[in-house]
């Protein structure tokens, strides 16, 4: 059989043997009490998550909620960190929260390898994936990031106003993931699309989550069949061919992390961007300081990162249990929140504040743990690059409308619209 036939004949399977797992109703609506009633897809956690988050972490350090099937948000850098390093009691087959539950056989692989996989196997999927993301590796991504960058603002010429979103901030990465997986530059589109339905869509009836999860595999088949046909030195390529303990990486083990990298490796970048963007625009004395001293640059990043941290991750419950005061049930969410971690006074000096030159800066941006993003790297070449063209070429700029920029909600947030006055 070729490799060709066997991935179309799995794929099929993955599609017609797809289980649904365990079901809840549709989980959003207006919140009764963030302690008890907490909902991550509300527009004000969207719009400010950052009050929410204080307040829960002084009265109710670890909320709860009865949508999803049950789910917990614990507010404390410690508390996050100790279920982030904890894989005996919380398992990582899911880390989306939603309105149903991928079926236990789904551990310890996952469906998105190795974010979504349980030791022991998550150590043998990471360390796949390690040569691609080093930071010799990841140098050659950098100039044509650069020059991609060049061409983006280019196009701003003659317009007053620009939507850093839209137009700057998600094309850097999905430009580079284009580039480091083979695919096509002009799919980039798509690449939105299937991020909405897997980010922003979690609320869908499972069945139509499935149907839409669907289209994002028929394209990655759509690639690997050109990637069997027509092979090159990319990660597409690598992952079609690799070995793993002498056996060639199962279909849906190639696909699941196609689809990681496709999905959270542009959504991701794409955030810190324009979040960092809009902190810089409603803040000129940290802008002004930044155009006067690029040097300073990896360090403000690293702050950016911090108070922005685009990221939330979830766990599932393993077993019945008590932990650090509250009682947890197996299947129960646990919604790992970096951006609360990240802002806990107990952890940083002046966590509430953004302070561009902290040189002490230990924060949870890219996770903790096992999980700890493994494009890390690359994450940090596309913001440093996509700031330092841009500060170059549009040293002024301002918020045209602080009420029209909007935000993405769910587990990665960061600016959906932000309009900028620029020059």
């Amino acid at each position: 059989m070729s490799v060709d036939d066997r991935f179309t004949r799995d794929f099929r399977e993955m599609r017609e043997d797809q289980p649904l797992g365990t079901r809840n109703e549709i989980v959003t609506g207006p919140v009764s009490d963030w302690g008890t009633d907490f909902s991550h897809l509300e527009p004000e956690w969207a719009d400010d998550p950052y009050p929410i988050q204080d307040d829960l972490r002084q009265r109710c350090p670890i909320a709860h909620t009865e949508r999803f099937g049950g789910g917990w948000l614990p507010t404390r850098y410690e508390d996050v960190a100790a279920i982030a390093y904890d894989t005996e009691h919380f398992s990582s087959r899911s880390i989306i929260m939603s309105n149903f539950r991928p079926p236990l056989e789904l551990a310890p692989v996952g469906g998105t390898p190795p974010i979504s996989s349980d030791p022991p196997f998550h150590r043998v999927a990471r360390k796949l994936l390690l040569p691609a993301f080093t930071k010799t590796a990841i140098t050659r991504y950098e100039s044509a990031a650069r020059g991609f960058c060049h061409s983006l603002i280019d196009g701003f010429e003659g317009q007053d106003v620009v939507d850093a979103a839209r137009d700057y901030a998600q094309y850097v990465p999905m430009r580079v993931i284009a580039d480091m997986l083979g695919f096509p530059p002009e799919d980039g589109p798509r690449f939105r699309e299937f991020i909405e339905s897997a980010l922003e869509g979690v609320n869908l009836p499972p069945e139509e989550r499935i149907a839409r999860m669907g289209q994002l595999f028929d394209y990655l088949l759509e690639q690997i069949r050109d990637h069997v046909a027509n092979p090159r030195e990319d990660l597409t390529t690598y992952l079609v061919n690799v070995e793993l303990g002498g056996q060639k990486l199962d279909p849906s083990h190639v696909a699941g992390t196609m689809a990681l990298l496709l999905i959270a490796g542009i959504d991701t970048t794409w955030s810190a961007i324009g979040a960092s963007l809009w902190h810089l625009a409603g803040n000129p004395g940290d802008r002004e300081r930044l155009v006067a001293e690029p040097g300073l640059l990896p360090t403000a990043m690293e702050e950016l990162l911090r108070a922005y941290a685009p990221v939330t991750m979830a766990r599932l419950v393993k077993e019945d249990m008590y932990w650090n005061g509250v009682d947890m049930k197996a299947e129960d969410w646990v919604l790992l929140s970096f951006p609360a971690a990240n802002r806990d006074p107990a952890q940083f000096d002046r966590a509430d504040e953004v302070v561009i030159d902290r040189e002490i800066n230990r924060h949870a941006a890219f996770g903790l743990g096992i999980h700890r993003c493994v494009g890390s790297h690359l994450a940090r070449m596309e913001l440093r690059v996509a700031l330092e063209v841009w500060l170059e070429r549009i040293p002024g700029f301002t918020l045209a409308d602080p009420s029209a920029v909007t935000w993405a909600a769910g587990q990665v947030r960061g600016p959906r619209t932000l309009p900028l006055r620029i020059g």
